[in-house]
């Protein structure tokens, strides 16, 4: 979908309302006045077949019969009549849709098919866009654009606003009028038919006016989109969401416990998280946090220290902090001492700092510079209640002044009324966010704290994990397929545990035994204490229904066991089918920590993993984490940080740590599993063992997924994020015999990259980046190993050299939102250039832009670049020479 084409919905010159009425109070006429009255310079046409003018203005009967074909219509007819509508547009050339009227898919399922139609008819016109239908409309402060039913206009300002409810946008609105918050754009996108929360992301993220994107969600369709747009601009521009409809009863019980615990909202909290978003879960704290993360200091954590003038608001402060998992900093022992040798005796001598009622603006300022400077705190709190010797302006002042001098994060919160004003104004002049309320500035604080780590988590370098595989996964693929997921819909035991074995995870194994005696028999074979299970395709959770015997330890508990539980089962659950029992190997779990690691399938977001707190408690006591695949060793590892049950996995009063590195390595190695079988529905292993040598699973589930064993999808579509594109992995030879390795880079990547880096000249370095580039610091270096690999890829050529393995190169391909074009760069290290390197990197780099479907491939370079212009001559580029000495390349890749 273009998007570049929205500009014909947000900067139209020329605007036809169609189904405009002469009512005043209709959603046409309150449209057509607010585009008159509010200062909108375009030009506006009223269409309406059955008038000749609409308060005042004359009209025309349709599209065909405009004089100058226009940006933008606006439908507001009724429902049955848009998809002809929306056809008309199309053929008159008009290239952006907003469709007010309501009746599609959210009044049932005639206006589903009705909404098909008009998706039908969309289809038909490739540069068409269309917000809606179901919608307010959208205001463009910086236009005096108010192409919306909404009354009045909000000022300009730095704040995108996307919401899919209307209501809540005339709500919103009218809070801004009276707070005077404004907005770069304002948009209601209602049943986002076809313009989505990705495509506006992609869209606002590129404007220069806004400076912030706020989102107000139900649901997400088009997940992928949203997800690819949300991390390509969101550690650039704060992206905040606020989630509606938390808690929806599930539409069908699951058939697994990653099933069961895998909540809607957790999977959304899952989304927010990997995309570096902001989630807010008090609609009324969105602007607080907007205000706040706009002042664009970052705490490193959530460690707060309060200063404040009277103890009762530094207990509000503190309970509302640590109730929402901050901490209140312990100060230094330096600190402690400067602020006992600059404060009364009397001070609190901890934190919160209470620098007493009477304290001056010097007093506040110094006690507060005192805090900051102390490398254990990431933000300060100042809290200031109105007493009889209270100088609030001047206080405000002081603060101010010491607030310039500091990269430390600095909230205020001046509480009271009239005599509080101007202080507030104060801080608002000087950047830096006051609040009427303690809670406000907490909660708003520890939403930027998540944000900052959030984003921070989203480009830490991870461990280089070696995983290798027994056998080759397409083969086992294909075996899989054909020979074990057709059995049933819920694969039995022994066959989950051999793919889990397959992948790297050890397992017990356990031996079908359909009779008393088998049983017998295998128990012995496998050697005192077994593991007895029941033995059944309808069978999920086999504890509930007595199917499950631990440490037997001799024939006749072997007997025992197995006529109590075909006994129990039979009455428990008559109807499932019972093969037998399993016999396999009890496992000593002395000390071990018992783990549930699973996979689940969402309709809208793909396959997702879970790790967390197993055993038969799992569902009970819900200590787990999502993410979604591909794993590296930073986000396993940051999965089980998360949980509250890691201290005992780290060692908990004296017990060995368990061997953390090992799980790290199975979660990585599940990931792999859930990236290569779109099929697996649901996955269990519980319980996931974990002792301070291995981990093992003893019970393992696999739920296919029967619609897509029928209807096979295409590679990676059932993941949100695309895995590292190992395809792209391949092995050449220069002249001299070296031989290379060109794949995508990867986080990993960082340390060779700049050592890479490194070994460039200062010319080539300008060459590439045409600056004097710094990249030194990880900040940098993640914007160049940290990438998207649906619209960016970066080839490197890498070496073995002294049985170390180096880069020497690499090639960037960047696509722009529509996936029509992309910019190509390359930078090559000094002592491998003139080796044929560049050319190599470059043919591989448009051959990958060609299977990606690009249809052009541009470049820049500066006229002194001779060898670089002899590789882009050789490849066919056309080369133009600017007259500020730069030269502009250009490949058409849609010619054979």
């Amino acid at each position: 979908m273009a998007i570049k084409s929205l500009d014909s919905i947000f900067k139209p010159k020329r605007i036809a309302l169609i189904g405009v009425s002469n009512n005043p109070d209709s959603v046409g006429g309150i449209t057509l006045r607010n585009l008159v009255s509010g200062g909108y310079n375009g030009v506006v046409y009223p269409v309406n077949p059955k008038r000749e003018a609409v308060l005042g203005i004359p009209c025309f009967p349709n599209v065909k019969s405009l004089p100058k074909v226009p940006d933008l219509a606006v439908i507001m007819t009724s429902a049955k009549f848009v998809p002809q509508i929306v056809r008309e547009c199309g053929e008159a050339g008009i290239r952006g849709i907003i469709i007010m009227s309501a009746g599609f898919k959210e009044a049932g399922k005639e206006g589903k098919i009705l909404e098909q139609q008009v998706k039908d008819e969309r289809a038909k016109f490739p540069d068409m866009r269309v917000i809606g239908p179901n919608c307010l409309g959208i205001l463009v402060p910086g236009l005096n654009m108010n192409v919306s039913f909404a009354a009045g206009m909000p000022k300009k300002g730095h704040v995108a606003f996307i919401s899919q409810s209307g209501a809540l946008c005339t709500s919103v609105l009218d809070w801004a009028y009276e707070s005077n918050i404004g907005f770069s754009n304002f948009v209601s996108i209602g049943n986002s038919m076809d313009v989505s929360f990705g495509d506006l992301i992609d869209y606002f993220g590129q404007d220069p006016e806004t400076k912030s994107i706020v989102l107000y969600v139900e649901s997400i369709a088009d997940a992928h989109t949203f997800m690819s747009a949300a991390r390509a601009f969101s550690r650039k521009k704060p992206i905040i969401v606020y989630k509606s409809g938390r808690f929806p009863e599930s539409a069908a019980a699951a058939a697994s416990h990653t099933g069961a615990m895998a909540s809607e909202d957790s999977i959304y909290d899952a989304v927010f998280r990997r995309a570096g978003l902001a989630r807010v879960f008090d609609f009324g704290d969105i602007f607080n946090f907007t205000d706040l993360v706009g002042r664009k200091r970052m705490p490193k954590g959530n460690r707060l220290a309060i200063v404040t003038n009277a103890g009762g608001p530094g207990v509000m402060a503190t309970d509302s902090l640590i109730s929402l998992g901050g901490k209140l900093v312990k100060l230094s022992d330096k600190t402690m001492e400067r602020l006992n040798e600059y404060l009364p005796p009397f001070w609190s001598h901890g934190n919160p700092i209470d620098v007493l009622g009477d304290a001056t603006p010097e007093r506040f300022a110094t006690a507060t510079e005192i805090v900051l400077d102390d490398e254990n705190v990431d933000a300060a709190l100042i809290l200031l209640t109105p007493q009889a010797m209270t100088a609030p302006t001047a206080i405000a002042e002081a603060i101010s002044e010491l607030a310039s001098k500091t990269t430390k994060t600095i909230m205020t919160a001046w509480m009271g009324g009239a005599s509080m004003r101007e202080g507030m104004q104060v801080f608002n002049n000087a950047g830096i966010s006051s609040f009427q309320a303690p809670e406000q500035a907490i909660k708003a604080f520890m939403t930027l704290s998540d944000y900052s780590q959030n984003l921070s988590m989203l480009y830490e370098t991870p461990k280089e994990v070696p995983v290798s595989f027994e056998y080759d996964r397409n083969e086992l693929r294909k075996k899989y397929l054909k020979d074990v997921f057709p059995k049933a819909r819920i694969l039995n035991e022994d066959d989950s545990k051999m793919l889990v074995n397959d992948y790297g995870i050890d397992t017990t194994s356990p031996i079908p035994a359909a009779n008393e005696d088998e049983a017998v028999r295998v128990s012995e074979d496998k050697g005192y204490p077994v593991v007895m299970k029941i033995y059944s395709p309808d069978i999920t959770h086999k504890s509930d229904v007595g199917g499950v015997a631990l440490n037997i330890k001799s024939e006749e508990m072997v007997r025992a066991a197995f006529r109590n539980m075909m006994k129990t089962v039979s009455e428990k659950q008559p109807d499932a089918r019972i093969d037998g029992v399993t016999i396999q190997k009890m496992v000593d779990t002395k000390g071990a920590i018992e783990l549930i690691v699973g996979i689940k399938k969402d309709k809208a977001f793909g396959t997702v993993m879970l790790v967390g707190m197993g055993g038969t408690t799992a569902e009970l006591f819900k200590d787990n984490r999502l993410e979604f695949p591909p794993l590296n060793e930073k986000l396993a590892r940051q999965m089980l940080e998360s949980l509250k049950i890691y201290p005992l996995l780290k060692g908990w009063r004296g017990d060995a740590p368990k061997n953390i590195d090992k799980l790290i390595e199975v979660l990585i190695r599940m990931s792999y599993l859930a990236a290569d079988y779109p099929e697996i529905a649901e996955l269990d292993i519980n319980p996931l063992i974990v002792t301070n040598t291995d981990v093992i699973a003893l019970d393992a589930r696999i739920v296919v997924d029967e619609e897509i064993m029928k209807n096979p999808v295409k590679d990676y579509d059932h993941l949100i994020l695309k895995p590292y594109p190992e395809s792209m992995v391949k092995t050449c030879e220069l002249k001299d015999g070296q031989t290379i390795t060109l794949r995508p880079i990867k986080p990993e990547d960082e340390p060779m990259w700049q050592e890479m880096l490194e070994g460039c000249s200062k010319e080539s370095i300008y060459h590439r980046f045409r600056n004097d580039f710094s990249f030194e610091s990880h900040q940098v270096a993640t914007q160049f190993c940290f990438i998207d690999y649906d619209r960016e890829v970066a080839i490197v050529a890498e070496i073995e050299e002294e049985g170390k393995k180096k880069l020497v190169g690499v090639g960037r391909l960047i696509a722009d939102p529509d996936l029509e074009t992309m910019e190509y760069a390359i930078l090559i290290n000094d002592k491998w250039q003139k080796k044929e390197l560049g050319n190599m990197i470059t043919a591989y780099c448009a051959e990958i832009a060609k299977q990606k479907q690009i249809k052009t491939l541009l470049a820049e370079t500066t006229q002194d670049n001779k060898p670089m212009l002899s590789v882009f001559r050789k490849l066919n580029f056309k080369i133009h020479f600017n007259e500020d000495g730069s030269v502009s390349v250009k490949k058409d890749l849609t010619e054979n």
